[in-house]
C-alpha cells in the first residue's frame, strides 16, 4: 500500500510539474484537435530545418521552456511538408509562429526571433 501512495504522490508532483511549463513537441493532427476542442492554448512553430531564423526561433523556444507559467504546448510543424496546414493557417513563410487559444488565433509571428517578441505572443492565448 506505501508504495502505490509513493507512486501516486510522485506522479501527481510530476504532472504539477509538467502542467506548468511550455511544452514542444512534433505536430500532429491528433492533438492540434484534441487540443483546439478543450479550448487549450496551443502554438504551432512552421519550421524547416534550412531555415536560420527557423533554427533561432527554437533556441529561444528551448529557454523559455524554463519559464513558469508559460503553460501550453507548442508544435513543431514542418514548413516543407505540412502543405494543407499551411494552407488552412494561410502560412506563406517558414519561421511563422501561430498561437491559438481553441479555435482562435490569437497571435502571429513571422520572422520573430526575440525572447521578448515569442514569450508575448504565446502568453497571448493564456
Amino acid at each position: 500500500m506505501r508504495i502505490k501512495h509513493f507512486l501516486f504522490s510522485t506522479l501527481l508532483i510530476l504532472a504539477a510539474t509538467m502542467a506548468h511549463a511550455l511544452d514542444i513537441r512534433p505536430y500532429t493532427a491528433a492533438t492540434l484537435a484534441a487540443a483546439q476542442k478543450a479550448d487549450q492554448p496551443v502554438a504551432l512553430h512552421f519550421h524547416a530545418d534550412w531555415c536560420p531564423t527557423c533554427r533561432a526561433q527554437t533556441a529561444v523556444l528551448q529557454k523559455l521552456k524554463s519559464e513558469k507559467g508559460l503553460d501550453l504546448t507548442v508544435m513543431v510543424v514542418n514548413y516543407d511538408t505540412e502543405k494543407a496546414l499551411k494552407r488552412r493557417f494561410k502560412v506563406n513563410a517558414q519561421s511563422t509562429l501561430i498561437v491559438l487559444k481553441g479555435q482562435k488565433e490569437m497571435d502571429r509571428l513571422v520572422g520573430d526571433t526575440t525572447p521578448d517578441g515569442i514569450r508575448t505572443a504565446l502568453k497571448s492565448a493564456l
